[in-house]
């Protein structure tokens, strides 16, 4: 293991599934439900606890959460060996490049486990970000990740829904006015780690 090589598959599994995200519009409307504004809903790779921290900074104590939401980040928490989806390691793939044949043995699976979470203001807010992602999950979606593009590795990679749960921020106690909504949505990818390449030969 003393040479030197990084296929960055962890990184494009974190890029892949924040990428799924990261065009969610949400309109709002006014009472006879004509739009009043149209928006863009920002996400960004952070830990929800570091993040929560941030929206309610506040020296003044004169900034409203709900000035900077809805907003969204997503993490990785860890990924763990998939013995279900093991194949054999001691096969290689082969591939011809300009400079000769490479080599590469077959990938160790792994599952990846990610939690997307939604802030929000109000109800009505998460209700129309959760109908732009939930559907698209019965419970998996798939997605085509270029692992190893000088083998020429595309893997047609599963994304699954687990659960999704919430909880409420308020301003004081429970009977003051609520300052945010959290969604937290739970998903395993059925990824996969590569060895090095050997060659050309």
């Amino acid at each position: 293991m003393a040479n030197v090589f990084y296929n960055r598959i962890i990184r494009k599994m974190v890029v892949g599934f924040g990428n799924l995200f990261n065009d969610i519009t949400l309109v709002r409307y006014n009472p006879d439900f004509t739009e009043a504004e149209r928006m863009v809903v920002p996400i960004q790779y952070a830990p929800k606890e570091l993040y929560v921290k941030r929206l309610e900074e506040d020296p003044t104590l004169g900034k409203k959460v709900g000035m900077t939401l809805p907003r969204m980040s997503f993490e990785l928490n860890g990924f763990t060996y998939d013995a279900s989806r093991k194949q054999n390691t001691n096969v290689k793939n082969f591939a011809q490049t300009t400079n000769g044949l490479i080599s590469q043995y077959n990938p160790v699976p792994y599952n990846f486990d990610f939690n997307l979470y939604i802030y929000v203001r109000n109800i009505e807010d998460a209700t129309q970000v959760l109908e732009h992602i939930i559907p698209y999950f019965a419970p998996d979606y798939t997605v085509k990740l270029n692992l190893v593009p000088e083998m020429g590795i595309i893997k047609e990679v599963p994304i699954i829904l687990n659960n999704a749960n919430h909880e409420i921020v308020y301003e004081g106690d429970r009977n003051q006015e609520t300052r945010m909504i959290i969604w937290t949505l739970s998903f395993t990818v059925k990824g996969f780690i590569f060895g090095k390449t050997s060659g050309p030969v």
